[in-house]
């Protein structure tokens, strides 16, 4: 429907917008269910998610595993702090690269409008030198294919 746009705040913010042709309700579910997560959020093609944990509630954890199939592969670890189904989602993450980065926490809204729905998602990490190492891993490309593959699947 659109492209993403990312854009810095400050020392220590991300943020990440961008429309879907869908209700909230269908871009929530995509972002908590764990079948659905694993069918979109696979960064450019050739990459799979074979592991996927996501147990949306406060408390609940996040493991998410992706593999390139040539041996190469990551992972994220985190919690859902808050939860307002179909509008609002607060979770912290880590990746690890292999080792833990500081916790990024990370707010997803789901707003409805007339195109369908508005995502924003606002990252905060613990400081500018934490952001630029993660702005550097290239999560951008990564994303935007992510998304376009969501957009589809919607």
């Amino acid at each position: 429907m659109t492209k993403m746009t990312l854009t810095t705040e400050g020392d220590r913010h991300v943020i990440v917008s961008r429309r879907f042709a869908a209700p909230p309700q269908m871009v929530y579910r995509a972002h908590t269910e764990p079948e659905l997560v694993q069918k979109w959020m696979l960064g450019p093609d050739g990459w799979t998610m074979p592991v996927c944990i996501s147990d949306p509630r406060p408390g609940g954890k996040i493991r998410y595993e992706w593999t390139n199939g040539k041996g190469g592969g990551f992972y994220l670890t985190g919690e859902y702090l808050e939860l307002v189904p179909f509008s609002r989602i607060v979770h912290v993450e880590r990746m690890h690269m292999p080792n833990a980065t500081p916790d990024n926490r990370v707010e997803t809204r789901f707003d409805a409008d007339h195109e369908g729905t508005l995502m924003t998602m606002r990252m905060t990490l613990p400081d500018e030198k934490t952001r630029t190492a993660m702005l550097a891993t290239g999560m951008e490309h990564g994303m935007e294919a992510s998304y376009v593959r969501l957009e589809k699947m919607l």
